[in-house]
């Protein structure tokens, strides 16, 4: 009876231990396996988290503000159309964009700053011919920089015809009487422009030797100085947009007697061709540029900004008299091309520049 009794105890006994070790396996088994599990589920976090950082690193330009670099005196013509559109860029980027007036030198001071300034796409500038094309020709020791090569344009924003303005009450009516009075009296005309080197002062070069007249240059740093000097007796002509005369005209206290190219709201004021001559003068023009160099993300982001930018401000723009019309960086840099040609060629008839 107890050796029976002795035999189950002890079969009973291995019976437990074997089911004691099978869930001990069992509890290893599914302990491992949770172990993989936790394992496999931080290895698909770690790699989802380096691939979302890599995302938002690849879509993170801008990701501080821009500065935009404006080459012309607070007030201008052209400070008040950049702001115009750095402030549908705003919109657009979703970062503010600051604006920095470095006037001077016929716009070139703004442009080498601009250039001389990191190429990560955080400093744009916003001009025209002048720093590219005229200076550079009438002026080439001031410019520190390649003009073709050290920048790149974004996209066109528009430009404005060019005019000759006098003050309301000036014996001239019109611009044969003004040609008249310079050819008896040399030198005696003093005009306006927004810097040497300008568009403008090449401009008044430009007149003076389509018309064989001679004036006296009075260079400003641009703003409404130009047109303050004409109003205040400082000068007798200006030669500028169209855009910064038209209030002036309007108000009574100024006359426009020439303006190049023709303006359809305007067909009374003549064009030189309209006066017998066979050349015209340049209209002034501005886009956005950025240092040659920048990261291909920022151009990316940049260029459609500018698009949707520029047609958001064509209303504003066309009010002021002038002609908003975007341009793509390529159409851009071959209209900064062909005048730069244009002009060249001029100088060195005018005398203004030598091979």
């Amino acid at each position: 009876m107890l050796d029976a009794e002795s035999k189950d105890a002890k079969r009973h006994g291995l019976e437990r231990k074997r089911i004691i070790l099978y869930d001990f396996k069992n509890s290893m088994e599914v302990s491992q396996m949770k172990t993989k599990s936790v394992c496999l589920s931080t290895i698909f976090f770690i790699l989802f988290s380096l691939l979302f950082l890599t995302t938002v690193c690849s879509a993170g330009y801008p990701d501080r503000p821009i500065q935009l670099i404006i080459p012309y005196v607070p007030g201008a013509t052209g400070d008040i159309t950049s702001r115009m559109l750095a402030e549908e860029m705003e919109k657009i980027l979703g970062v503010k964009i600051i604006p920095n007036n470095k006037p001077g030198a016929g716009t070139v001071l703004g442009a080498e700053a601009a250039i001389r300034s990191k190429k990560d796409g955080y400093t744009l500038f916003y001009g025209g011919a002048s720093p590219f094309v005229y200076a550079p020709i009438a002026n080439p020791d001031v410019v520190k920089y390649d003009p073709v090569k050290d920048v790149e344009p974004l996209g066109f924003h528009y430009f404005f015809p060019t005019v000759v303005g006098v003050k309301a009450d000036a014996p001239w009516k019109d611009f044969k009487q003004f040609v008249e009075y310079a050819k008896k009296n040399p030198g005696k005309i003093r005009i306006s422009s927004i810097g040497v080197g300008s568009s403008t002062h090449f401009a008044i070069e430009m007149l003076q030797s389509i018309t064989d007249i001679k004036l006296t240059h009075v260079p400003f740093e641009g703003g409404e100085a130009t047109v303050t000097a004409v109003m205040g007796g400082h000068v007798e002509a200006t030669l500028d947009g169209f855009g910064k005369l038209k209030p002036h005209v309007e108000a009574g206290r100024m006359r426009i007697l020439l303006i190049d190219p023709k303006k359809p709201t305007h067909p009374e004021i003549p064009t030189l061709k309209e006066l017998g001559y066979k050349q015209g003068l340049p209209a002034t023009w501005f886009a956005l540029w950025a240092p040659a160099g920048i990261p291909d993300e920022a151009r990316k982001v940049l260029i459609p900004a500018v698009e949707k930018a520029v047609k958001a401000t064509k209303a504003r723009i066309d009010a002021f008299g002038s002609i908003c019309e975007y341009k793509t960086p390529e159409e851009t840099r071959k209209l900064r091309d062909t005048e730069y040609k244009q002009i060249y060629e001029i100088a060195l008839k005018m005398g203004i520049r030598k091979k």
